[in-house]
């Protein structure tokens, strides 16, 4: 009766695999699914870089431009000031403290919001969650 069971084929249930190859299709499961997160991860960060280039580009314009108008601006409020005061020193220093403050308050509310920063792979971080539940055999909704 032992001779009826010494090759795959007469097993009587063919669905029946080995321990072994249980192991080799879980590894192999696992393999895909870790190289599906990583690939997922690398097409959010491309997006999200492609995004990043073309709003850069537009930051720089606009700061070039702003930075002209200020220099422009500042040296108008310089001279008039200079006019009310009788004096283009002391009106300069004015003008130059104005600014000191204006970027000691950027500054802070820079770092303010730099603390706040967000992950830029949210979708990946959350699939990545459900990995030790499907290693398990549950499914996510």
């Amino acid at each position: 009766m032992s001779e009826q069971y010494t090759t795959r084929d007469d097993l009587p249930d063919p669905s029946l695999r080995s321990v072994g190859e249980v192991l080799g299709d879980i590894t192999s499961d696992l393999s895909t699914l870790l190289r599906q997160e990583i690939a997922l991860a690398k097409a959010e960060l491309r997006e999200t870089a492609d995004h990043a280039k073309a709003a850069g580009g537009m930051f720089a314009g606009a700061g070039v431009a702003g930075h002209l108008a200020l220099i422009f601006l500042s040296l108008a409020l310089w001279w008039a000031l200079g006019d009310l005061i009788d004096s283009l020193g002391w009106s300069a220093l004015i003008v130059g403290l104005l600014w000191a403050v204006v970027a000691a308050v950027l500054a802070s509310m820079g770092r303010t919001r730099m603390r706040r920063a967000t992950p830029v792979v949210p979708r990946t971080i959350d699939t990545a969650k459900d990995i030790p539940e499907a290693l398990k055999g549950h499914e996510t909704p």
